[in-house]
């Protein structure tokens, strides 16, 4: 029994050889096949992929440079001669010159999506220590890269004469935000990642209530200076930094109701002092509450 076809714009009725066809379902579309070799990025193809327990793809190379990104079960990856386990929130890469082998985990058939691109901003934005091909990482938030690549793969499928541009902005936000969220294979899952995310996801859920990073360590049952070492390593700001955002993004929402003064704003977020929380708006946002209320027409 042959596998469904995989969904495409109305104008796309013959896939690319390159496609596999070990698949149960697939989502897939492709652009340009014969992308100028001086362009900047140019998108070739994209889609997810739900592989047949007989899953393989053995190649020497591949023609684009292509990312592939683990939404779900097992398996394993040789690239250049080094194997490694794949499991959800593995993202790895490869291109010209790059041998892989990809087996999915009969029992566990993995689920991925890819993309495959050409062109300087994508080699440049590819380099170490991003992910190179030939390199896996995993991902500290894999529901953000699976959004991104549903997001491709909706602007793939719109038969628009846009949808080439709108594929390149968002492969670049992709790059951009695998680089920002990767972390070493075997990071995910250990008891330090876990509980950095326990950390991130308690400030994000309370923070309008929580008033200073003492607060935040006694809440999550930490030490202070451990929880900003557990920040320092798989974050980019700190516990206070990460909070202090959060406030004074809520507090640009509430700017911009009409009439409402910067004092009240200061004093709903726990500022005593309204010129202290206008200096932390400023810093963060790169304005003052008052220019901002004046930007906004509020």
């Amino acid at each position: 029994m042959k596998p469904p076809p995989s969904k495409s714009s109305a104008a796309q009725s013959t896939e690319p050889a390159f496609f596999s066809t070990q698949i149960s379902n697939a989502t897939r579309f492709y652009l340009d096949l014969a992308p100028h070799p001086t362009g900047v990025l140019t998108v070739v193809s994209g889609g997810a992929e739900h592989c047949r327990p007989d899953y393989r793809m053995q190649r020497a190379g591949f023609k684009y440079l292509s990312i592939e990104f683990v939404a779900a079960g097992e398996g394993n990856i040789e690239l250049k001669g080094k194997t490694h386990p794949l499991s959800a929130g593995d993202i790895f890469a490869y291109g010209p010159r790059v041998p892989h082998d990809i087996r999915t985990d009969p029992e566990r058939p993995l689920v991925k999506y890819f993309v495959d691109f050409t062109g300087r901003k994508g080699t440049r934005l590819m380099k170490p220590p991003r992910l190179a091909p030939g390199n896996l990482v995993q991902t500290s938030h894999p529901q953000d890269i699976r959004r991104l690549f549903d997001s491709l793969i909706e602007a793939g499928l719109r038969p628009t004469p846009f949808r080439s541009e709108i594929c390149s902005a968002i492969v670049e936000h992709l790059l951009l935000r695998i680089a920002e969220t990767s972390v070493a294979q075997g990071t995910v899952g250990t008891a330090a990642f876990e509980t950095y995310q326990r950390c991130h996801l308690f400030i994000q859920t309370n923070y309008l209530e929580l008033q200073g990073l003492a607060e935040i360590a006694d809440r999550c049952h930490l030490d202070a200076s451990y929880l900003c070492r557990l920040f320092d390593r798989f974050d980019y700001e700190s516990p206070y930094q990460y909070l202090t955002r959060l406030k004074m993004i809520y507090a640009a929402e509430q700017l911009q109701t009409p009439g409402m003064l910067v004092k009240q704003v200061a004093s709903q977020l726990g500022f005593d002092d309204p010129f202290n929380f206008s200096r932390k708006f400023t810093r963060v946002l790169g304005v003052s509450p008052k220019k901002f209320i004046h930007l906004r027409g509020a």
